[in-house]
């Protein structure tokens, strides 16, 4: 069955049957309705961890929500890519963990760090650092974008490591073993304002493939097109041709067709 896309006064709506995702609209700003594939929750001294498989428009992604004693709550955000070097680093951390003799608080480091690791993907940047304190030792995990925006962290106790990595491979082992079809990191959708028309290109993927999306928006009107991966390029070449052509008239040619007109008149 083939996408369905209808439209009702300031609300547009898009439903894919083939991976039942449903898009909406409102009053031209583009909201995105996500699936949620699976979950484990985990109870790791007074926290609570919630692992849970979410796929949208650009892909497969791992949200780790940790709840705190007090309802006080945490989140970041892992590419599945991300997430199987995470779990080789948890299983690095653990080993470190495990080397060391009972916490000294005579002897903590000034930072209290134990040791650090760093991921990058994209736009994203993560640290990790094994920390001591009063209350213990945890694995601090924090997220950052390079374009700006808060920095987001969960806190994971040193003791629950293992428990951690091993619930996190058992969702990779089920969700990425498709990963040639789904690729976890799609481009960021762009946006071009042309008179009073608004033109978004959104990448989003499928079962059939990736695809882009390309919408023009006006008031109360939306009409869009959809374009496979494997067309882009052939898409691209015809644009550029077209380009080609507009531009000639415009340079080399424009005294033929003044004389032309002049022969007409």
């Amino acid at each position: 069955m083939e996408p369905t896309e209808w439209t009702f006064g300031k609300i547009q709506y898009w439903h894919d049957p083939s991976t039942n995702f449903n898009i909406i609209w409102f009053s031209g700003q583009q909201g995105q309705v996500e699936q949620e594939l699976a979950t484990k929750m985990l109870q790791i001294q007074s926290k609570r961890f919630y692992l849970d498989v979410k796929q949208n428009r650009r892909g497969r992604f791992i949200k780790v929500a940790e709840i705190g004693a007090d309802g006080r709550r945490s989140q970041i955000f892992l590419a599945l890519s991300t997430a199987a070097e995470f779990r080789d680093h948890l299983s690095a951390f653990s080993d470190f963990y495990s080397s060391l003799g009972p916490p000294n608080p005579d002897n903590v480091p000034e930072d209290g760090k134990l040791k650090s690791e760093m991921m990058i993907k994209d736009n994203r940047r993560y640290y990790l650092d094994l920390k001591e304190n009063s209350r213990g030792r945890f694995l601090r995990v924090s997220q950052t974008i390079t374009r700006g925006g808060p920095r987001s962290q969960v806190a994971i106790p040193a003791q629950g490591m293992i428990e951690f990595r091993d619930a996190l491979t058992d969702l990779l082992d089920e969700f990425s073993t498709d990963e040639h079809a789904y690729k976890p990191d799609l481009p960021e959708g762009r946006h071009m304002h042309v008179d009073n028309k608004n033109f978004y290109f959104d990448i989003g993927q499928n079962n059939r493939g990736v695809y882009m999306r390309i919408s023009e928006v006006k008031t109360n009107f939306r009409t869009a097109i959809t374009v496979p991966e494997k067309s882009w390029q052939r898409f691209r070449d015809i644009l550029s041709d077209y380009c080609d052509k507009i531009k000639q008239p415009m340079q080399g040619s424009s005294g033929g067709f003044l004389r032309r007109i002049s022969h007409i008149l």
